[in-house]
């Protein structure tokens, strides 16, 4: 970066907001799972949408690029730099104030650094919720969220980020600004321009205030722990458990046992939800939301009984309190982390239809684990959409990166593969970023793909919004 832009930027941001200290910003220059490094010219974080146009004008004149970054734990790489060193890390963390104003309307207003987590407490003290969560709300950002349109545990009953963005505000590549923030019940001017920045993972300009539809806080909930046989029974409970409760139904995760007994090992204090254990676990949870509504631990206990006498149930423990049901929710959350910690292993967030999933995960773990001996594959997730977490682990004592430099890409190549063939997706909730850029490129129709390098062209001509994300023209 030549001076008399390093000189702009720092008469702009002054010192909380511009760095080129590598030390300082060597944290935020590692993807959250340690497999992708790279390098910025500096670090800027504007704490206003003003600063973030000015920035963001400053680069395209200099033809500067910009790698936008909330929280830094997406799983893809898509908040990385390159090697180069050539372009700005535009942290949003600063901006992070949220607004009630049009709370009375089930609506908040939040700039893109807010943390998921502290959106949770803020619209608890209004008695409200955000009905998205995750295992990483400690620092996902709602600017993340929206850029990589997140999923977590609850899109069962209210849907991804799509569904949860009422209006949203975003720098366009040439510094101007489209502003939706007064999230229109009715707008029929034309294309829904806002729906392009979810999903977009910084390519097309970036998020920078968003207005969010809440929920009524909730009144209880009771979270079972249910043990069964197989995914093709859990999907039939799955479908059981709709057909009498669907409205109450919050979330539906499947995790195999030695995924649960692996996580469990790594919580310090935590131990099994059920005495017995059986080769796959559901985490159920049912929520009350109206003081006329049963109580969802007595919902819980007769639909459980009903489940076991149609032999869907093999042992199952409904939450007695909101400690225990944390208890249970913290062992899901918890998966990736003790996953990470197991030693190497490929990641593949993948979605096929719901009723093919059961299939899926059987047929693509005995292939993979066939065709790579020593692998073990490991799936989890929610069931209930259709997306699960699909691992592959090294064999043991091998050396990390040269598995996955050696065997990596074709794992991942077949695992794809097979998710196509089963008409799925290669991303369901984590983007594309780095890591899945090849991928896309060879599974994806060619219509599709020339639509979005066009949206690509048009609003970020001089390709300087995240570049080398999703697509590989955009390198």
């Amino acid at each position: 970066m030549h001076e008399k832009l390093r000189s702009s930027f720092s008469s702009l941001l002054g010192n909380k907001g511009f760095t080129d200290d590598a030390e300082v910003m060597a944290p935020w220059l590692t993807d959250w799972r340690g497999r992708y490094h790279g390098k910025a010219a500096a670090m800027l974080s504007p704490s206003s949408t003003e600063e973030v146009q000015a920035v963001v004008r400053l680069c395209s004149e200099h033809g500067v690029a910009i790698v936008p970054q909330g929280g830094n734990s997406g799983m893809v790489a898509g908040a990385t730099p390159d090697e180069s060193g050539d372009a700005v890390l535009l942290s949003l963390r600063r901006m992070d104030a949220i607004a009630m104003d049009r709370i009375e309307e089930g609506l908040v207003l939040c700039e893109a650094g807010v943390i998921l987590q502290n959106l949770h407490d803020a619209l608890a003290d209004e008695g409200r919720r955000f009905p998205l969560t995750l295992g990483g709300k400690g620092s996902a950002t709602v600017g993340g969220l929206i850029s990589t349109n997140a999923g977590g545990t609850q899109v069962l009953r209210h849907g991804t980020m799509r569904a949860l963005v009422a209006g949203l505000e975003a720098v366009l590549p040439d510094g101007s600004v489209i502003d939706g923030t007064a999230a229109l019940k009715k707008d029929n001017r034309g294309f829904d321009l806002q729906q392009l920045f979810m999903g977009s993972e910084g390519t097309l300009g970036i998020v920078t205030r968003a207005v969010l539809k809440t929920a009524p806080a909730l009144i209880d909930r009771c979270a079972a722990w249910i043990g069964v046989s197989s995914p093709h029974i859990a999907y039939r409970l799955l479908r059981f458990l709709e057909e009498r409760s669907a409205d109450r139904l919050e979330g539906f995760e499947l995790i195999p046992h030695e995924t649960a007994e692996a996580t469990i090992a790594h919580l310090p204090g935590t131990r099994a939800p059920l005495t017995n254990p059986s080769a796959w676990y559901v985490l159920a949870e049912w929520v009350q939301g109206r003081a006329d509504q049963e109580p969802p631990r007595i919902l819980a206990e007769r639909l459980l009984t009903e489940g076991a006498e149609q032999g869907l149930v093999e042992d199952a423990v409904p939450s007695v309190s909101e400690a225990q049901a944390e208890t249970f929710w913290r062992i899901r959350d918890s998966i990736s982390e003790a996953e990470r910690a197991l030693g190497p292993a490929l990641q593949h967030d993948i979605s096929v239809p719901v009723a093919a999933m059961p299939d899926f995960i059987e047929h693509a773990s005995a292939r993979i684990e066939k065709d790579y001996p020593g692998t073990q594959a490991i799936a989890f997730g929610h069931l209930g959409d259709g997306n699960v977490h699909f691992h592959v682990r090294a064999p043991d004592g091998i050396e990390a990166e040269k598995w996955y430099r050696d065997d990596g890409e074709t794992i991942s190549g077949s695992v794809y593969r097979m998710v196509v063939e089963a008409g799925g997706s290669i991303s369901a909730e984590h983007g594309i970023g780095r890591a899945k850029r090849q991928e896309l490129a060879r599974l994806t129709p060619p219509a599709r793909l020339n639509m979005l390098a066009a949206v690509k062209r048009e609003l970020d001509p001089k390709g300087i919004m995240n570049p080398g994300k999703i697509l590989l023209t955009a390198d």
